[in-house]
């Protein structure tokens, strides 16, 4: 039983960063009921994949453009605690089911919109992708090495950072909020917003004039050569961080590599004799090598595993971290909690309808 047992979210099904966000707060024992296009959901019923993320979770077929189907819509916004859209906007309004209509109908609800570029501003209306969003507010500029073009971190950074997670964030602060105002509220959730956010470090460091501009040139960025990736002789690669200077020496004790041969490590005049020096080195022995001379010391030097290998290393095994199922890779539930522990909703039995309808006081 999770920490949101008791909770029910009504979520109109999407991509991305929405049923994520429903995902994760399924997880945490929130009562998640999917609305989707009836064949849809009737697929879905019968067995057949449905969208990323979205399994585990009840899903009732409602046509929004029929009377019926909002109708359906409507009865469980009156039940719910939460509602979770990720449409463009304007698009719930149009089905007469926008904030002003809902909360009417449940003044408790907490209404959570999540889009690219927000409910309002220029690119409103406009359609995009994660690294869209991470494009004009700087983010993505940042990632990357100093002689190529900016690196798409997948779609991590936009859809998931900057969406869900600040989505997630909205959704528990606005239910703490309830609590005194008995009240709920629209949350407003912008992954060029979110991902801005996550992007404050860099912009301090920018202000006290310790951040570069100029990609990979700067402290994380691969810019220093002992925070950075290097091939092993195996053709695989290990990950370096070692920034404080106790780290530092225990990389170069590690290695083998002796200080009073080797620039000062803050000497960016050095760092490309550092990085020449560092790769000659890490290139002599194989990635699993390396991981095994620096296994219990304090260096911060880790191999680099690939999706197949992640599940097997003794840490992320021992805390559940990732688990096999089958020939599948599920992620455990995060954060961790003491006395309420949540589950996870990826790969397990999709609830029956019939019985979650009963749950919320609906006839199946």
């Amino acid at each position: 039983m999770g920490p949101l047992t008791g909770i029910r979210v009504v979520e109109f099904t999407g991509l991305g960063p929405a049923p994520m966000a429903a995902m994760l707060l399924a997880d945490l024992g929130a009562d998640v009921v999917r609305l989707d296009r009836p064949q849809a959901a009737e697929a879905v019923n019968t067995g057949l994949p449905g969208p990323h993320m979205s399994e585990g979770r009840a899903v009732l077929g409602a046509d929004l453009k029929s009377e019926e189907g909002r109708t359906l819509a409507r009865d469980l916004i009156e039940r719910a605690d939460v509602l979770l859209e990720g449409f463009r906007p304007g698009v719930m309004e149009r089905l007469g089911l926008g904030p002003e209509t809902c909360l009417a109908l449940n003044p408790r609800l907490v209404y959570a919109r999540v889009t690219g570029w927000g409910q309002d501003g220029p690119l409103a209306l406009t359609a995009g992708h994660d690294m869209n969003y991470i494009s004009v507010n700087g983010a993505l500029h940042a990632i990357g090495r100093a002689d190529g073009p900016p690196v798409p971190p997948i779609n991590l950074l936009g859809d998931f950072a900057g969406g869900t997670m600040f989505t997630v964030t909205g959704v528990l602060a606005a239910l703490v909020e309830r609590d005194s105002s008995g009240r709920g509220q629209v949350v407003d959730a912008a992954m060029i917003d979110g991902s801005s956010l996550l992007m404050s470090m860099v912009h301090e460091d920018r202000a006290r004039d310790s951040w570069s501009d100029e990609r990979g040139t700067n402290y994380l960025d691969t810019g220093a050569p002992w925070y950075d990736v290097y091939e092993c002789a195996d053709g695989r690669h290990v990950s370096v961080g070692c920034i404080e200077p106790q780290f530092y020496a225990a990389f170069l004790a590690g290695t083998g590599l002796d200080a009073e041969d080797l620039p000062d490590q803050w000497d960016r005049t050095g760092w490309p004799r550092l990085r020449e020096r560092f790769a000659e080195v890490l290139r002599t022995r194989s990635r699993d090598e390396w991981a095994a001379v620096f296994e219990e010391v304090d260096a911060c030097v880790m191999p680099i595993l690939s999706l197949e290998e992640a599940p097997d290393h003794p840490h992320v095994r021992a805390r559940g971290t990732l688990t096999r199922e089958g020939e599948r890779v599920v992620p455990g539930p995060a954060p961790r909690f003491s006395r309420t522990p949540g589950g996870v909703t990826r790969g397990r039995p999709r609830p029956d309808t019939a019985e979650v309808l009963k749950g919320w006081g609906l006839a199946p």
